[in-house]
C-alpha cells in the first residue's frame, strides 16, 4: 500500500540538533566579548614624571578615646572632661585646625560621646572623624 499508519522504526532522523551548537556559540561569544575589553587598554599614556615634593605638613590627629565605664582618654592618657576641654580649647587657639578621631567602645554611653562631640564643636574643631575596626 501506498500509505502506512504508525511510526516505523526503519526510517531515520533527517533533522539535525542546533540547540547545543547554539549554546556553545553563545559561550564563545561571551567569552570573546570579555576578553577583549581587558585586551585592550583605554587609553595608553605616558605620563611625565616629576620631582615635586609635598611641602605642606598633615595636620595633626587628635585621638580620643572612650571606654565601656565612660573614661575618657587623650591618645593612652586619662583625662576628665574639663581638662579635654580646656585641651581642644588650647588646640583650636594654636590654629593647627587638627582632625579629631573618636574612638568609643560599643557598650559605653552615648551621653559621652555626645559631651565629647559638643566640647570638640564650642572649641571650634569640626574635623570630627569615628573610627571602628
Amino acid at each position: 500500500m501506498a500509505f502506512q499508519l504508525g511510526d516505523d522504526d526503519s526510517q531515520s532522523m533527517s533533522e539535525m540538533n542546533l540547540i547545543p551548537l547554539i549554546d556553545i556559540m553563545l559561550v564563545l561569544m561571551i567569552i570573546f566579548l570579555l576578553t577583549a575589553t581587558v585586551l585592550n587598554p583605554t587609553v595608553p599614556l605616558d605620563l611625565p614624571k616629576t620631582s615635586a615634593e609635598l611641602n605642606e605638613t598633615p595636620p595633626e590627629a587628635i585621638q580620643i578615646s572612650i571606654d565601656k565605664d565612660t573614661g575618657i582618654f587623650w591618645d593612652s592618657d586619662p583625662i576628665s572632661m574639663e581638662e579635654l576641654e580646656t585641651r581642644l580649647q588650647q588646640q583650636s587657639a594654636a590654629g593647627k585646625d587638627p582632625s579629631v578621631q573618636l574612638r568609643a567602645d560599643k557598650e559605653g554611653k552615648y551621653d559621652t560621646v555626645a559631651q565629647v562631640l559638643a566640647a570638640a564643636s564650642e572649641a571650634g574643631l569640626s574635623k570630627i572623624a569615628f573610627v571602628n575596626e
